[in-house]
Order: C-alpha cells, then structure tokens, then sequence
C-alpha cells in the first residue's frame, strides 16, 4: 500500500541527524528528492492557514516508472500506464506547537462529491460528480486530490508526499526490513504472498504485497487501512530508533532512499528548515503523540460496497483539525515578577454561558450553543442582542459580570474555544427574548437552568465573523476508528 508516504516524517526526521552533526555527508541526499508544482492546477477556492502543518500523503499505484510495470498487464507497459489511483489518502496534520500529529485515513470506497477540476492530462476542467474518492487522483492527479479533500473538509493542505511502487520498495529495504505479526497465515496469489503466522520480517517486496493485501480477514478496505496503519506505526519506530539514528552510513543510505523515492511539492522539498522542523517533531511525538483515525463512516444505501461518512461525527473531526490553531505561550520563568496575578485553570464545565444572537442569521444562538455544550461548557441560557442602530453585530464579543472575582479567569476560558478569539470585555450586555438552554443531544450535558443574571455567567454574544467552536472532544465514533502508534510493536493483525 503506497500509504508509505507517511515515511517521509522518517526521512526528515534523519534529516535533523543530518542537520545537527554531519550534514555535509547527508546533503547531496536532500537533491534526489523528487518535485512537482500543482499550485495552478487547483482551481476551487482554497480554506485558510490555520498555523498547523497539514501534509497530504498519498500512494500511486502507476505502472509506470522503473520497477512498477511488473505489477500490472500489458497496459502497464504504456505511456502513462494505463492510469493511476491512490487507494489509500491520508492527512498528516502536525499541531502548531509541533508537538503531536493526527494521520486520518480516507476510505478509497468512500462515495463524496468531487469539485470541478483540471484534467491532469489535458489540463481541460472537470464538471463537479459524485464519485469514489480516489478517483479523483485518477483522472485529475495530486491536484484534483488536494482540492477534493480541502472542499469536503475545510482543512488547508500545505504540502503533499508521493510515493510509488518502487519507492516503497527502497525505503523498507533502506530500513532493514520491518516486523509484522499475523494471526494466520497467509497464501495470496493475488499480492504474491506467502507467510505463517505469527512473527515476520518483511523486506521491501513482501512488505508491498502485505499492504496491498486484500484476501485476510473479512476483506474489507476498512481492515486493511487497520493493518496499514499498524504497519505505518512499526515504520515510524523504525525510522526514528537510535540504532538508526547514530549508524551514519545505514543513515546515510536511508536517507538517499527515501529522498530519491518521493514526490513534493517544491516548497516543501527546498524548505530545508521546514523539513527539520518536521524531522523535530516526528521524533519527539513517537513516544505516544502519533494517531491513525479512519473518517468515521458507514455503509453508503445506495451500494453496500461503498461506505460514506459518518454525521455530524466526521464534521467534528475535521473541526478539531480547522481549529487546533493555538501556540501554547511559555510559562513565565521563576524570575518574573511574584506580584503578578497567577494564572487561573478553568476547564470548560466551570464555565457557565449565555448566547446570544447579534446577528441576523436565525438559530444562531442555539447552533453554537450546541457546539459549546458538546465541548463541555455549562450553556444556561440563549436569546437576542440587538446592537446600535439594529445593524448585525459585525464581530463575537464575550461580557463578563463586573462584579464576580474569578469571571475574568472563565471569559478567558470561552474566549480560548471561539474562533476569531474574541477580547472579553467587564460589563454585561441586555438580552432580548432571553430563555433557558436545553441540550439537544444526548451528548451534550442537560443544564440546571441557572439565572443568566447570575454574576458568574459569562456571555458570548456571536457576530458575523463567528467561524466555530474549537472541537477538543471527539465523538465516540472517532476514538473507535483511532489508534495510537507507541501501543502498535506487539500487536497481531
């Protein structure tokens, strides 16, 4: 499975080795990478930097190129190979601090609405279709990919990694092979497979048929993305072990084959500092700070061999990802000054809100009432706020009692879940049409009706420019569909 991609966190994580103590040695390494421009090929309106790094890795499985011929018939010999799909998509996202990661694995079955895009080939533009996920890379290459996943997910894609066949190959050759373990053995002459059970170290060539295998198990793509990313989690540890890191010429071979082996976009693949950065984090996060989620999803109606995602459920993912934006501000030192107000910690169900509506959009309050009390904050009340001439207030402002101590401390706590950050303010604003929350959803805690007059309730009185709640609780569907990549070295598939 050419979801390989994901080695590229081990090749810039070797990187750092290179950077830090030889990289002369590792330099002329970094120039075999592999670069693609697709910036004019997109064509649908792209979502906003977030300050997170979001890397689209994808496999392609052409038959074209050296050593990829073999894996398919006569058509593979062709020009272009007859065609090329990625059956597996996942997106990298490694938070603003650089300090954990979430890989989400796009099911190739998945039935989504494709935008319009450019034909790879004639560059001529394609009309919007619903379709199976991959094909989008089919017909419209790595661009028509990005755009697809950027339209149905509201996430930003910075950058993209390829990898095919061959190079898959080469870099768990380059890594000395990479240990599985299987619950039953396997016969497979459709992945030109043949193991036991148990225990075994796979080498390039049979480490290819394992991920494309599809003849284990119950045989469903699901199954396979689960044995995909255990796989990935094994390559991670590898990449990023001692015993690779501190043996110069593995390092260095490692290294030339992974970078000779990719694709990139040209701003990731010359952004040596962005590549380190990565390299950094990569190897700080193996200790338990890499997850592999799958979309939640379930069977499409329309055709049991198709899934679709799951709902709202899938949406909350893909927020969690939009709003993971903060850059943690550092501790002030023992040094600073003792006369300073100490900082206060107020989590989320300490903090009682009332929202309100400032704008003219009908349910508004209700509607991010419902994302607050998902998120875990005590919503007590909803109604209207009316500003000065009736106008639609333009921006979210927070209001806090002038009167209660610690309300300062639990505006700041809202304020830390709303995007745009609004500034809370002291001085409450009158409410219109002022009633008590009820939660909607089983999810969301049911609220005792506190008096919204009650100092200690904090007001969110949403504008035009409100974007979303920040998503920090995932829906049970998510965590069922997650794995963690430190708890992946023993496990049996």
């Amino acid at each position: 499975m050419r979801v390989l991609a994901w080695v590229s966190i081990g090749m810039t994580t070797v990187m750092v080795a290179g950077a830090l103590t030889a990289y002369t040695v590792y330099r002329d390494a970094f120039g075999n990478i592999n670069e693609k421009s697709v910036k004019e090929d997109i064509i649908n309106p792209r979502p906003p930097e977030t300050g997170a790094l979001n890397v689209l890795l994808v496999g392609s499985d052409t038959r074209a190129g050296d050593g990829n011929a073999q894996y398919g018939q006569e058509l593979a010999r062709t020009a272009d190979a007859g065609g090329k799909r990625t059956d597996t998509i996942i997106l990298m996202h490694i938070s603003p601090d650089r300090d954990k990661a979430r890989l989400i694995s796009f099911p190739r079955d998945s039935m989504v609405d494709i935008p319009r895009c450019k034909n790879e080939a004639t560059k001529q533009e394609m009309a919007p279709r619903r379709d199976m996920i991959n094909s989008a890379y089919n017909s419209g290459g790595i661009a028509c990919t990005i755009s697809t996943i950027e339209t149905l997910t509201g996430i930003r894609v910075n950058h993209f990694v390829e990898v095919d066949f061959s190079g898959f190959k080469n870099i768990v050759d380059a890594l000395g092979g990479i240990e599985i373990c299987l619950k039953s053995g396997v016969n497979d002459k459709s992945s030109k497979l043949v193991l036991p059970p148990g225990k075994s170290l796979l080498n390039g060539e049979k480490a290819l048929g394992y991920v494309r295998l599809r003849k284990y198990g119950d045989g469903s793509d699901i199954q396979r993305i689960k044995r995909q990313q255990i796989f990935l989690s094994k390559v991670v540890a590898k990449a990023t072990s001692s015993e690779l890191l501190t043996d110069v010429g593995r390092l260095r071979d490692f290294i030339a084959a992974a970078a000779g082996s990719v694709t990139m976009d040209p701003e990731l693949a010359n952004d040596t500092e962005q590549l380190i950065q990565i390299a950094t984090s990569a190897k700080e996060m193996t200790a338990g700070g890499v997850k592999f989620t799958t979309v939640p999803w379930g069977p499409d109606p329309a055709d049991a061999n198709r899934v679709v995602w799951k709902q709202p459920d899938a949406n909350e993912l893909f927020t969690s990802i939009k709003t993971d934006t903060e850059v943690t501000t550092p501790e002030p030192s023992a040094s600073a000054s003792t006369s300073a107000k100490p900082k206060v910690t107020v989590k989320p169900e300490q903090v009682k809100v009332q929202v309100l509506n400032g704008t003219k959009t009908f349910g508004k309050a209700r509607e991010v009432a419902d994302e607050l009390a998902k998120q875990g904050f005590n919503v007590v009340g909803l109604g209207n706020y009316t500003a000065a001439g009736g106008a639609s207030l333009a921006k979210s402002e927070i209001h806090y009692g002038k009167t209660a101590a610690t309300a300062p401390d639990h505006a700041d706590t809202l304020a830390g879940s709303v995007l745009p950050k609004p500034q809370p303010a002291a001085g409450k604003v009158p409410a219109t049409n002022a009633q008590q929350y009820t939660a909607a959803t089983a999810t969301a805690p049911a609220t005792t009706g506190a008096a919204t007059k009650d100092a200690s309730v904090i007001q969110l009185v949403v504008g035009e420019d409100f974007d979303s709640v920040k998503v920090t609780k995932l829906p049970d569907s998510v965590d069922e569909q997650t794995i963690t990549a430190s708890e992946q070295q023993n496990v049996c598939t």
